[in-house]
């Protein structure tokens, strides 16, 4: 369960802190003081979609943490997945910051996961009922995952869908084998001038970077030929004069004459006589080069010619060598396939009635498995509707069969029939805000005794109740409660009431700044915040005795235990 929540730079709560004790936890609060982004907060260390625009204005970054206790098996089997030590004492501990650039730090026990992973063990540890789930009710083509989530056919549903999709991929391969005659044969034709002239090209990987050097050294021979006979005469001299080198020898053998009795210019000597060596090996290197230096024309006009080709297929089959080689490899694989298409297309025909076959057969064991659901499903869903004042309810989930779709061969629709003597009619045109919010609620018992989850928040699950309907909302959280921990946000004080913690949300401004917090409430400040919420502005002495006689009620209705 979770039993505590740090929260900084959300919105408008610059920090808080809550302790979350097990049991019917309540949060109340003024429209606009923070609830909502209460509940965007534990979205966001669960690993949901979050934004920027969270960040609270003037942060760098957001951080929330969050402490759970007793997480279950199933988050202690994704610790092991993910490779994250746990606890000593159980507990588990989530972190996730945002900062203002985007990036998402997410830790969990100190470990460092992605997003998707935080995801995933978020869903092992929390369910949480917004207005987006009873919106799923108003959608029929949801219904079906209510029933597969009662059947828990998690495991065939996903056998299905692999079986499914490989039978889409084997049609869909055999639909583009066959081409009528015309396009294949302008395909084939297309490929083959292709394939030849790529071939005929004899494309070489690293030949053009060759073939622009050599095209260089053709287009400059000329004043290549002119430089190296300048340095030539420079280094070797020319006629009678003497060669660089001789030079040097010379000034290094007065400097040496001159270091007997003189020192420094010893050591002047010594370099002058190295570059010398230096000089005569240069001369020689650089006769070298004149005599590798050759200019043939034709050899020239071959490689712009061999570059005019590497330019012509550059510009249909890639910039490199690599990706021209590429793109033939992909024709001939293509030709080959367009040309034995007919034993392919027969071959795939095979395949398809064989994956077919495996298909239907998935597909029929969920509409078994879904028919029984739903029959258990709808009588459930009946007795919960009961409790939640709502006695003369008739709820069922309807079966049709369809074509096989990602979601197997049925089709769910849920029908509701909330008077006595009405026919049964789909849901999302007859029932009322309230309706909705209470067969949801229904849904969401039922389908948590399938599951092993230690948390439920409900947010605003009282939409459009009130009285006696709101009393028995009230007592049905509570009965749930007494399996694990449930905490709601509410605006009615009957459910508010029976609550064995209750967390006030209020808003204040501070100069510029807005801040929320979040204030746990004793037995005076929940007689007070009740009576501001059946209430108004002014809080009247009879107000605060209804508060105090529903206080004591609800304290009396705990130490007896309540009938559904």
């Amino acid at each position: 369960m979770l039993q505590n929540l740090t929260i900084e730079n959300i919105a408008v709560i610059k920090k808080a802190t809550l302790e979350f004790p097990s049991g019917f936890v309540v949060l109340t609060g003024e429209t606009g003081a923070g609830k909502s982004i209460l509940i965007d907060a534990i979205n966001a260390v669960l690993g949901e979609r979050t934004s920027r625009e969270l960040i609270r204005t003037g942060a760098d970054s957001a951080r929330v943490t969050a402490v759970f206790s007793d997480a279950g098996a199933a988050a202690a089997q994704l610790l092991e997945e993910l490779d994250v030590a746990a606890e000593e004492d159980g507990s588990l501990l989530l972190h996730r910051s945002i900062t203002a650039a985007g990036k998402n730090q997410c830790r969990v026990n100190g470990a460092p996961v992605t997003v998707s992973a935080l995801r995933r063990l978020g869903q092992a540890l929390i369910n949480i009922h917004g207005q987006h789930d009873t919106q799923a009710l108003l959608a029929p083509e949801q219904h079906i995952r209510f029933i597969d989530a009662m059947a828990e056919n998690d495991a065939l549903r996903g056998e299905y869908r692999a079986s499914y999709t490989r039978l889409r991929q084997i049609q869909r391969e055999q639909d583009a084998l066959r081409l009528n005659e015309t396009e294949k044969a302008l395909r084939l034709d297309m490929l083959r001038h292709q394939i030849a002239e790529l071939e005929e090209a004899g494309v070489q990987p690293g030949e053009r970077q060759a073939l622009l050097a050599k095209q260089s050294l053709c287009r400059h021979a000329e004043k290549i030929l002119q430089a190296l006979y300048e340095a030539t005469t420079a280094l070797a001299g020319e006629g009678e004069a003497p060669s660089a080198a001789e030079l040097a020898h010379r000034g290094a053998a007065a400097l040496e004459q001159a270091g007997a009795f003189y020192p420094a210019a010893q050591a002047l000597g010594e370099r002058v006589r190295s570059a010398a060596y230096e000089l005569e090996e240069g001369a020689l290197e650089l006769r070298g080069l004149l005599e590798g230096v050759e200019f043939d024309p034709a050899e020239a006009e071959e490689t712009e010619r061999r570059l005019d080709v590497y330019f012509r297929l550059s510009r249909k089959y890639g910039e490199t060598e690599e990706e021209m080689l590429a793109f033939l490899g992909r024709a001939q694989a293509e030709e080959n396939s367009v040309t034995q298409s007919g034993e392919r297309i027969a071959a795939l025909e095979e395949e398809i009635t064989v994956q077919r076959s495996a298909t239907i057969a998935l597909a029929k064991q969920l509409t078994r498995s879904r028919r029984t659901a739903a029959e258990q499903f709808s009588q459930r869903v009946c007795e919960e509707l009961a409790a939640l004042d709502m006695p003369n309810v008739k709820f069922a989930a309807t079966h049709e069969k369809i074509p096989l779709t990602a979601e197997g061969g049925d089709s769910m629709a849920f029908l509701l029939s909330a008077n006595a003597g009405e026919e049964l009619r789909p849901l999302a045109r007859i029932a009322s805000g309230g309706e909705l919010s209470r067969v949801m609620l229904a849904i969401k018992n039922v389908l948590a005794e399938k599951d092993a989850i230690p948390t439920l928040i409900f947010d605003e699950v009282d939409a459009g109740v009130s009285g006696r309907a709101a009393q028995k909302i009230a007592r049905k959280l509570r009965q749930v409660s007494r399996g694990r921990q449930v905490i709601c946000v509410t605006h009615l004080a009957q459910i508010a009431a029976l609550a064995d913690c209750h967390l006030c949300i209020s808003k204040s401004t501070s100069g510029d700044e807005t801040f929320t917090e979040v204030t746990p409430l004793d037995h005076e400040g929940r007689k007070r915040e009740l009576a501001r919420i059946m209430g108004g502005e002014e809080i009247t002495k009879t107000q605060l005795q209804a508060a105090e006689e529903m206080l004591r009620l609800a304290a009396s209705q705990a130490a007896v235990p309540q009938s559904p």
